[in-house]
């Protein structure tokens, strides 16, 4: 599931509370709620003996501190609309932390960690001891980095300008700056394989976007240093991010002031397990963790049929945020 609002935090066991729960955050992904809700009561149906569970992509940012998740609005109409930092890719972020803390050798509660899922989509976290203590997408995917599609983080007031002087409806807006903005918006295409060919070609416009993508990327990786403040670990996950030695070279370089030194020669080198990309000296290790949020929801809904299993199912939770 894309969006449990601030209603669940972690994996719950699906019923009809949790159904209506979750068709209640319908405003919030609109998108993709429905299409889940969909799969979900067709399997029921199928199958009603076999136990189902909801594993949440916001739930491991439900420990988001209110600095963090808190948008300066009037906080009624905030509570209202429940308008606040969610944050997403959380089976990812919570996935490669482990596997991050694993690879140093300490346990994770020791660690903070600054994880970069980037993929078609793409988001930074920063987890103090195994928490998320803060991250770049926001109420929706659309704020943060910039993304294959996505404008990322923009001025409110350019929302409004498009409005009045383009003459765009809303639902145009919505469209332009979730799947015709971002790389594509740069440069007509969202495969950074692609634009780094072009790049590599003398392709300014393609030149200019990567250094935009890997300089958003920079800025927040400097503010969650500053946010955590000590970093044992930046972390590279999902598909850009496990796959492009230039990506992580173009974003390492200008972190030296944090302590970041990448190893060229260990960036280049594939594995389908973590590994170090950095150099000896590096102050903050480098790694490449792939991630595998297909074993995390396994992992989770596993953890919810034990649960039942023992007739102990304090780790479900409930679909109003506390643990039954």
């Amino acid at each position: 599931m894309v969006h449990g609002g601030d209603r669940f935090t972690g994996p719950a066991l699906i019923d009809d509370d949790t159904i209506d729960a979750i068709r209640d955050l319908i405003p919030l992904a609109p998108l993709h709620n429905p299409s889940n809700l969909a799969g979900i009561e067709v399997a029921r149906s199928r199958f009603p003996d076999v136990p189902q569970v909801a594993v949440f992509d916001t739930a491991f940012h439900a420990t988001l501190p209110p600095r963090a998740y808190r948008y300066a609005l009037p906080g009624d109409l905030a509570e209202k609309l429940r308008i606040r930092r969610y944050g997403f890719h959380g089976t990812s972020h919570g996935f490669v932390a482990r596997a991050a803390a694993a690879h140093l050798g300490r346990p994770l509660a020791a660690v903070n960690l600054i994880t970069l899922h980037l993929g078609n989509g793409a988001s930074a976290a920063a987890i103090a001891g195994g928490a998320s203590a803060d991250t770049s997408m926001g109420l929706t995917p659309l704020e943060g980095l910039v993304m294959g599609t996505r404008s990322g983080d923009l001025d409110p007031a350019v929302v409004l300008y498009l409005q009045r002087e383009g003459g765009l409806s809303v639902d145009e807006i919505d469209d332009l700056l979730n799947k015709r903005s971002g790389l594509k918006g740069f440069t007509g295409v969202n495969d950074l394989r692609a634009i780094e060919q072009r790049a590599d070609g003398g392709d300014e416009a393609a030149a200019e976007a990567l250094d935009v993508y890997a300089y958003r990327i920079r800025k927040y990786v400097g503010a969650y240093a500053v946010a955590l403040g000590r970093v044992d670990g930046l972390v590279f996950t999902a598909g850009v991010g496990e796959n492009s030695p230039g990506v992580r070279a173009r974003v390492c370089d200008g972190l030296e002031l944090l302590g970041v030194a990448l190893d060229p020669q260990r960036n280049t080198e594939r594995s389908d397990r973590p590994r170090t990309v950095s150099a000896d000296d590096s102050r903050v290790p480098v790694l490449v963790a792939p991630t595998n949020e297909e074993l995390e929801i396994a992992d989770q809904t596993l953890a919810v049929i034990h649960g039942l299993d023992r007739g102990d199912d304090a780790v479900m939770s409930h679909p109003e945020g506390e643990a039954r």
